[in-house]
């Protein structure tokens, strides 16, 4: 009978194995024309740069490189999200040519050279900004477009207030401004929701992080399953309708066919492991963003989801209130928790050529 399991565990093993090697190719399919052939004049590649001195991965993607340039910034800081991209196909990549870069540390950029102490929001500020000239001479544009979502945000609104010449305009998708509020504000609103469902199982995991008063207790509970999970479950966390972090994150990331094998296993060691050993997340929650970053030189848009707790919408919002910019505009998404881009993706198109790319605000709430 023990032989028959281990049999069988053992077919399982083997039959997983083959179905990964097979979604891992690690490339990406060039864009084509109905006859098959490549999209003349588009870019679909995943390479790697040096950038601060160390070997950093990107996918670069667009239908027509005489677009503008977007970097979009993904969040983390240092998690990749390429593979809601490929599976969502939110279709940026009809309007922009959009380079989707991995932070140092993270996914494609996770490899020996980068040092802990190298992990912190200046040097990803300027990793940015180096990213930014690198596309500005490959594709010979003057000012791009700067997108980031979510814990991408704190350095890369740093990013363009440090270097306004290099940008048309700066879109945070999910802006963070001071995640120990907002996490105080979620863990409230949480425990409030299981105590009048009468979850007295979770209400006491809940009571195991008093009140969130020091960061003794916050940044555990940043950590904790219990946050992800009771996050997804109310439909506050990455998006309204992902009920399981598993299903939603965890098994898209081995399907995606952008990764290689050992790519796929690196995002989960840094995730896991490495990001874990810097400061990265005691950074994020020692930084007061909007005292950090009380005016910009280029127009701003925020985009928020109406559900988002996980970086807390009414924030955000008080934010570019008070934020100086020559153009500003807030965008709330009403069927959208944190990520607006793969929930509601046609409406952010229509938000970036009818407003971002025309410098102008028609589409931002009123009020």
């Amino acid at each position: 009978m023990l032989l028959l399991i281990f049999a069988i565990l053992f077919c399982f093993v083997l039959i997983f194995a083959g179905v990964l090697l097979v979604y891992s190719p690690g490339n990406i399919e060039p864009y084509t024309d109905s006859g098959g052939k490549q999209l003349p004049g588009s870019v679909s590649e995943k390479i790697f740069v040096n950038i601060g001195g160390v070997e950093q991965g990107m996918f670069i993607r667009g239908k027509n490189v005489n677009n503008p340039v977007l970097l979009y910034v993904h969040g983390g800081p240092a998690f990749p999200n390429y593979f809601l991209i490929d599976k969502y196909e939110p279709g940026l990549e009809d309007h922009f040519t959009v380079c989707y870069w991995e932070q140092r540390g993270g996914g494609l950029s996770y490899n020996s050279e980068v040092t802990l102490e190298s992990m912190n929001f200046d040097r990803f500020t300027d990793d940015a900004i180096e990213v930014t000239n690198y596309l500005r001479e490959r594709f010979g544009k003057e000012k791009i477009y700067l997108m980031a979502h979510s814990g991408g945000t704190p350095f890369a609104i740093m990013a363009a207030a440090k270097a306004p010449e290099l940008f048309y305009a700066y879109i945070g998708m999910s802006q963070i401004t001071n995640q120990a509020e907002s996490e105080k504000l979620a863990y409230k609103y949480m425990l409030e929701q299981y105590t009048t469902a009468g979850n007295e199982n979770v209400v006491k995991e809940f009571e195991e992080f008093p009140l969130l008063d020091s960061a003794e207790y916050i940044i555990p509970f940043y950590k904790s399953s219990l946050r992800d999970n009771s996050m997804h479950e109310l439909g506050i966390g990455t998006m309204r309708n992902m009920r399981s972090v598993f299903s939603g994150v965890f098994l898209p990331v081995w399907m995606c066919r952008a990764y290689t094998v050992m790519e796929k296993v690196n995002i989960w060691i840094s995730k896991f492991f490495f990001i874990k050993k810097t400061k990265l997340i005691e950074e994020l929650f020692q930084t007061d963003i909007p005292a950090k970053v009380p005016k910009l030189e280029i127009p701003v848009y925020f985009f928020s989801g109406k559900y988002d707790l996980t970086v807390n919408h009414d924030l955000s919002k008080s934010y570019l209130n008070k934020l100086q910019a020559p153009v500003k505009g807030f965008y709330t998404f009403d069927n959208s928790a944190h990520s607006p881009l793969f929930e509601e993706p046609g409406k952010t198109k229509e938000i970036l050529v009818k407003d971002v790319l025309q410098n102008q605000t028609s589409l931002a709430d009123r009020n």
